[in-house]
């Protein structure tokens, strides 16, 4: 007779009672000096530093030494209605380049995840912008827009619609075409994390529900949508902070103009700091985008957890 012995596993401390605490290896701490390292020194380092400086007066060229001011940049910078203006526009334009971008890479990433004929191809060549840099897509664009030359006024005379329009320089226009722009350049990434949610949904439930009569609407609603969901709020969320963020892409297609109407808030504060030198003022402005889009954040993962989504 073989005899089994049972393998019992500890019994849970009683309620009420602390469980015993593990035994830190401080050993570990130097696998993460390495990339922990680099972390402090060039993030959070300039941050704390720039933080500082947004409650001084410093300016480029003054022979004096820098004075600590307290709160006055925040007091000036609640007054300007310039950033304000300017913090409305980054708004518009972190909206209006995120919902489009989303939507269209979302049908763009389905068409892809289907068994098409030289799919490998289509998926090379719809990551192409997201290879290129900010600067590249700007001048790129800019020929794109140009009035006289510009290959969308050229096809629009082709189709008797006129052109010779400035679309980079006309108030009513430079914000929408920036905003294409934008949406034409951070699809890609949108893209590829749709497509890499589609395709770990089993297909077996896909299947099921052909079976049980589900149109193509029905099955996204219920089996496609609900698996990509945890996806796309993650990656809408980081795409709001980035276009709010943007600042290469813009200045090099319109430098805020004209008139101020594509000056982003991160522009914004670029030209205070290094074309007239209120190194302080600008970093008050920082300071001020870095509180919004931590409180965005903060409400973006309060709702995760209270939804129960994994992170």
């Amino acid at each position: 007779m073989t005899s089994v012995t049972e393998v019992r596993r500890p019994a849970d401390p009683a309620p009420g009672r602390a469980r015993p605490r593990r035994a830190v290896d401080h050993g570990a701490w130097f696998l993460v000096l390495p990339a922990l390292i680099p972390i402090l020194v060039l993030s959070v380092g300039p941050l704390l530093y720039g933080i500082l400086l947004a409650f001084t007066d410093a300016q480029s060229g003054r022979t004096e030494p820098t004075q600590w001011i307290g709160g006055l940049n925040f007091r000036d910078l609640l007054h300007d209605t310039l950033f304000w203006e300017s913090f409305r526009i980054g708004l518009v334009w972190a909206v209006g380049v995120t919902v489009p971008q989303f939507l269209l890479a979302l049908g763009l990433a389905l068409l892809l995840n289907q068994d098409l004929r030289l799919r490998w191809l289509a998926r090379a060549l719809a990551i192409i912008p997201w290879a290129m840099p900010e600067v590249v897509v700007g001048i790129m664009w800019r020929l794109v827009y140009n009035p006289d030359a510009g290959i969308l006024n050229e096809t629009l005379r082709d189709v008797g619609l006129g052109g010779g329009r400035d679309w980079l320089s006309g108030l009513a226009t430079a914000l929408p075409a920036v905003i294409l722009v934008g949406v034409w350049a951070g699809m890609p990434q949108t893209t590829v994390a749709l497509l890499a949610g589609l395709q770990n949904t089993p297909r077996e439930l896909h299947e099921a529900a052909a079976v049980d009569g589900a149109g193509a609407w029905r099955r996204f609603r219920t089996v496609t949508w609900p698996a990509l969901r945890p996806i796309a709020l993650a990656i809408t969320a980081l795409n709001l902070i980035w276009n709010f963020n943007s600042f290469a892409l813009v200045y090099v297609l319109t430098n805020g103009g004209p008139g101020g109407r594509t000056r982003l808030p991160m522009l914004f504060a670029y030209e205070e700091a290094f074309r007239y030198g209120q190194f302080g003022y600008a970093a008050a402005m920082g300071c001020v985008m870095v509180a919004v889009i931590s409180i965005a954040l903060a409400v973006f993962l309060a709702g995760r957890l209270r939804g129960g989504d994994d992170a």
